[in-house]
């Protein structure tokens, strides 16, 4: 124990990482083979079905993980972060020209019966040169410069995600923002995000209208909250709120009062005869102005005053509304581009079902219905192994990758479920603990950085098996079929008990 200060080598690793990981790719292991298992294959170690592949891809994740743990200094991970990224971003870029196309996406190298992608690489590397970049001296992420030095790292990976079709993949990145809040960065950011998907799914399920309204609304509550007389603000806010809630029903209302067939020429079903009539009526404006118009007009009115405020007693906080406002406007008017022009036809047609625009039992949605089936039929307790009907007859595509989940619920149950997701809590908490005892900057941000990767895999894997996410093909860690994604989480979590180590063997 020279040199350890009490602690000997083995003490000094968390042997409670180990064990929770191993729990899980056991775990993992043995649902695989459930979720494959039949007539064609009677041993979970046949090499030729996916139970048997993975417990090779699980001896090579052991291995891999024992040299990184005890072999490789962990100070490599903090000298050769630049490096290890760039050479990932070439990978990143070059399949996209040389990788084979899976599923629609292109991000993939094949090499015989071995398929590799780098998607999966990218985030340990984007972790560890994001924990390189702000463990700097006199780093400070609310620093405009530093800032975007950050989200720049972030950034070019997750566009070059993008261009291979990997949302799923991509959207992992937003996880990191976690760390940048825990690092300094204001709570107003994600609050913003937050705004952003609220206001995407308004404008896609109910109106521009609606969204806008919503928009001003919480702009306005939140200028409200800010001022000693709140209450007052929220009174004359909820005034104007209410009028123009009300606005569209009065014009329609008056519309039709008014103007002489104005119901029969907006259904497009009006003889000339009543168009024309309409046209000349001395209210006709109300066929032409919408509550729409009305409502940008009040708010491009009152931006002017808004920002002579905002300057003359430097409130900051007003002029960022302002900003908030008009950038949310053009989201609003943008979404529609997004949707019919960036998002593929697959991805289009999985966000209408998950919202409820359409219903597609057979279609995309299938696979969400019958993993959502697999796992009410569970119930409390579940089937009992290998006797899942869901699972045994092949009803859920994927089921042994994507959507390992539902043979958990409808094998083990509720409680089995809960002890899933109990051991991955677990694990992301204890990640965090070690964390935040780090001495070393870069090993306590690099520690965020891969609990925030495991929970956004957690938590979108999870949603797309009970219905309340899109599918958009993300593995779950350590669980799901696929030596990538093992390989990846177990390299990810090798890095950080190394680090951990290298700093509790000397205290």
């Amino acid at each position: 124990m020279d040199g350890y200060s009490g602690r000997t080598i083995g003490q000094a690793y968390d042997w409670k990482l180990v064990i929770i990981y191993l729990l899980l790719v056991f775990t993992g292991w043995v649902n695989i083979y459930a979720s494959v298992h039949g007539a064609d294959v009677n041993s979970i170690f046949d090499f030729s079905a996916n139970s048997g592949r993975q417990f090779i891809w699980m001896l090579t994740a052991f291995g891999l993980g024992g040299i990184i743990i005890f072999l490789i200094s962990p100070n490599l991970w903090d000298s050769g972060a630049g490096l290890l990224y760039t050479v990932v971003l070439f990978l990143l870029v070059a399949v996209i020209f040389l990788g084979v196309e899976v599923k629609g996406s292109r991000s993939w190298f094949a090499f015989g019966p071995v398929r590799f992608q780098p998607a999966e690489i990218s985030k340990i590397t984007t972790s560890l040169l994001i924990a390189f970049v702000m463990s700097r001296p006199g780093f400070k992420i609310t620093k405009p410069g530093n800032f975007l030095s950050v989200a720049l790292v972030i950034a070019l990976p997750m566009l070059i995600i993008l261009a291979e079709s990997e949302t799923g993949s991509a959207l992992v990145y937003v996880g990191f923002i976690f760390v940048l809040y825990r690092e300094g960065l204001s709570g107003w950011l994600i609050t913003m995000i937050g705004i952003a998907i609220l206001v995407f799914i308004l404008t896609m399920t109910s109106s521009p209208y609606t969204a806008i309204m919503v928009l001003l609304g919480i702009i306005l509550l939140c200028n409200a909250m800010n001022h000693k007389n709140a209450w007052k603000w929220i009174l004359g806010i909820g005034v104007g709120i209410a009028f123009f809630a009300f606005l569209p029903a009065i014009w329609e209302y008056l519309r039709n009062t008014l103007v002489p067939g104005a119901e029969i020429v907006a259904s497009g079903e009006a003889e000339p005869e009543i168009v024309a009539a309409a046209e000349n009526s001395g209210w006709s404006f109300l066929m032409k102005v919408k509550p729409l118009y009305i409502l940008l007009g009040a708010a491009g009115a009152a931006i002017p005053v808004v920002l002579w405020f905002a300057t003359k007693y430097r409130d900051r906080f007003a002029q960022i509304s302002v900003l908030s406002f008009i950038v949310g406007i053009a989201m609003v008017f943008s979404v529609d581009f997004i949707f019919y022009n960036v998002l593929q036809d697959h991805q289009r047609k999985r966000i209408e079902v998950l919202l409820g625009m359409k219903e597609d039992p057979s279609g995309v949605g299938y696979n969400v219905n019958q993993s959502m089936i697999a796992i009410g039929s569970g119930g409390l307790t579940g089937k009992g192994y290998l006797n899942g009907t869901q699972t045994t007859y092949g009803f859920v595509p994927e089921q042994s990758t994507d959507f390992i989940f539902c043979t958990v619920g409808e094998e083990w149950g509720f409680l089995g479920c809960a002890t899933v997701i109990a051991l991955y809590v677990m694990l992301i908490w204890q990640i965090m603990k070690d964390a935040e005892h780090s001495r070393e900057t870069f090993t306590r941000i690099y520690g965020y950085c891969l609990a925030s990767c495991l929970f956004m895999h957690l938590f979108i894997n999870i949603g797309m098996t009970i219905g309340i996410m899109p599918v958009i093909g993300i593995p779950l860690p350590f669980m799901s079929y696929g030596g990538s994604s093992l390989w990846a989480f177990t390299i990810m979590l090798a890095i950080f008990i190394s680090l951990d180590h290298q700093e509790k063997k000397y205290f």
